[in-house]
């Protein structure tokens, strides 16, 4: 049997919109490829993006930031040495950009200028964190996307 040229263009154009159609179900059915949002609560952080701008431009305004680092034990987040860490209070936000699940947020309570994150709330992949910390009334912000 011979198939002429116009019905080998329909099985072609039937193959490929099958082809589609099969990632578009399997996209859609299968739970590994879900996303979320990358915050629920867009338009309310939104407002409130003016004071951030000022508080990271405090932070940039310091003669030492504040440094991220891995260790064994975990993340080492160290504040600036010239600040009395006493006087230091905040949140410090860590985002997991894949899975929201993993997000958490702890407050800043430092016996020194070290505050060390546990490797148990850690998983390996890609992070963002935040650290929204005052001194003395002042705001400051850290942002930083790192991967452990």
């Amino acid at each position: 049997m011979k198939i002429n040229w116009g019905t080998a263009i329909v099985l072609v154009f039937i193959g490929f919109i099958s082809f589609i159609m099969y990632f578009v179900v399997k996209m859609n059915t299968d739970r590994s490829y879900e996303h979320d949002l990358v915050t629920e609560d867009y338009y309310k952080q939104e407002l409130a993006f003016q004071k951030e701008i000022d508080s990271e431009a405090n932070s940039k305004n310091l003669v030492k930031n504040i440094t991220v680092k891995k260790i064994d034990k975990g993340l080492v987040i160290t504040f600036p040495e010239e600040k009395n860490h006493n006087d230091i209070s905040g949140t410090i936000f860590l985002y997991r950009p894949s899975n929201k699940k993993l997000d958490f947020e702890i407050p800043i309570s430092l016996s020194d200028s070290k505050l060390v994150i546990k490797e148990e709330n850690l998983i390996e992949g890609r992070w963002n964190i935040t650290i929204d910390w005052k001194y003395e009334g002042v705001p400051y912000l850290f942002k930083k996307s790192f991967t452990y």
